[in-house]
């Protein structure tokens, strides 16, 4: 999380406090009406939790504002690389001891070259080239997660037609999947591949990720508008029952990595 997104985050808590405290309420109260304990609500105002959605929406039911702090969460995300929402996913990815990250469309964030990210990023034509510089700067930051001293096991479940889409060109195609057979050299770095004589299969609903740290799991799941975090037992849960389950379609590590190379080979 850049300083800007820190210095935004910090305005957004701030304002809070200041709006429960001339609404008279206590932090046990507004934690109750917030859904969350007052422990949670002294932690965020003097910044030792990080702001989450969650928090914020809990804010805006606790006080009666009508969504008030949503609607300016959303705004900030309008000017910065990460959007404000994803505080908390950095956080904790930062942290991480373990990744699971299924993707039926696109190569993983953590394991895209320059040039793949930036036609990511093209695609589409919606956003200016701002935006797409922003996002991009940080998109690269965060793979440093996996280059660290004591990187998360980073376990990757894709389909086979991730490794056949044309994105960018062949010359950015070739340069990403040399990319992904370097990555899987490092041991912390395992990727697996559904091969394309599976038919239907648990992973084609959508991308996924399940995120294991110090203070626990969460999972995040991709959508249209923006993406779903949750620490919810049962939603993790049911996202554990369908890793578990395309990750039995998948190729072991080895064959995968046979596939990647013989599908490298075509582009050139």
């Amino acid at each position: 999380m850049g300083d800007l997104n820190d210095s935004m985050a910090d305005f957004i808590v701030e304002e809070i406090r200041r709006a429960r405290c001339t609404a008279g309420m206590t932090q046990e109260a507004f934690g109750k009406g917030a859904n969350c304990s007052a422990s949670l609500v002294s932690a965020v105002e003097n910044g030792t939790r990080a702001l989450t959605m969650d928090y914020i929406r809990g804010a805006d039911n606790a006080l009666k504002t009508g969504g008030l702090f949503l609607r300016l969460v959303e705004q900030f995300d309008a000017g910065v690389g990460s959007p404000v929402w994803l505080q908390e996913w950095l956080t904790k990815e930062r942290e991480a001891t373990s990744i699971r990250w299924h993707e039926p469309s696109l190569v993983p964030g953590l394991l895209q070259t320059e040039a793949y990210a930036r036609a990511v990023l093209t695609g589409g034509r919606l956003l200016t080239a701002k935006r797409v510089e922003q996002f991009l700067a940080a998109r690269l930051d965060r793979q440093s997660v996996l280059s660290r001293d004591d990187p998360p096991q980073f376990v990757t479940v894709l389909d086979a037609a991730v490794l056949r889409r044309p994105i960018g060109g062949p010359a950015v195609m070739r340069e990403q999947l040399d990319h992904l057979l370097t990555s899987a050299e490092q041991p912390h770095i395992h990727l697996h591949v559904v091969p394309d004589g599976v038919g239907a299969y648990a992973g084609l609903a959508g991308g996924f990720i399940l995120m294991k740290g110090k203070s626990g799991e969460i999972a995040h799941v991709d959508s249209a508008l923006r993406a779903h975090i949750t620490a919810d037992p049962d939603a993790v849960a049911s996202l554990h029952n369908r890793w578990e389950s395309l990750r039995g379609e998948a190729l072991p590590h080895t064959p995968s990595i046979e596939l990647i190379t013989e599908i490298a080979k075509s582009w050139t």
